[in-house]
């Protein structure tokens, strides 16, 4: 079983279909605990004991997506692997060539994020009410980068929207799944 974030369900369904891995199972939880990441833990630790007698094996499809360690110590705690970086962004560039950008002013969209901005980022911040509070939330940001896991060209004209929406600069990188595929495919294998 893969245990996963919702909000990169569609790029684990397309590496698992593009490897043939009709052994795996996915099970995502809500993206939306994103909002909420003290949460996540919790969530994962309740999926992976309700699951666990039904499978070999289990992996979290969570990197550590703002819990601090926390996930960390649950998947260790339950025995379970989980995607090694610090949020999806790192994994999908690549964890090494995440970590050396040291991009601090950086706002980071996937392709999902980019379907959804409306319901994750614009709404639940209230910018759709109190659009004064975008300069709070994102006036020390310089750049949004939109790094795409497909070449879908209206994602892309969306991402140049949500970074004028934002009033910052843009930057694609096309990343693929980065180093999703090599987590999964090295999971798959055992």
């Amino acid at each position: 079983l893969i245990l996963a974030c919702g909000a990169i369900a569609h790029e684990i369904l397309t590496v698992t279909q593009l490897n043939g891995w009709t052994h795996l199972d996915l099970q995502c939880l809500p993206a939306i605990l994103h909002n909420h990441p003290e949460r996540i833990p919790d969530a994962v630790r309740a999926a992976v004991q309700a699951r666990s007698g039904g499978y070999d094996a289990i992996y979290v499809a969570y990197a550590d997506c703002g819990t601090g360690g926390q996930l960390q110590q649950v998947c260790d705690g339950l025995g379970v692997e989980m995607i090694a970086g610090p949020h999806c962004y790192s994994f999908f560039e690549g964890n090494d060539a995440f970590a050396a950008r040291e991009e601090y002013t950086a706002f980071y969209l996937t392709d999902f994020l980019v379907r959804q901005f409306d319901a994750f980022v614009w709404r639940p911040l209230g910018l759709d009410r109190f659009p004064d509070l975008r300069d709070t939330y994102f006036g020390h940001y310089e750049k949004l980068v939109y790094q795409s896991q497909t070449t879908d060209v209206k994602l892309l004209s969306k991402a140049q929207v949500c970074a004028d929406r934002l009033g910052l600069h843009f930057e694609h990188r096309h990343t693929g799944f980065g180093d999703l595929t090599d987590h999964l495919r090295d999971w798959a294998a055992r």
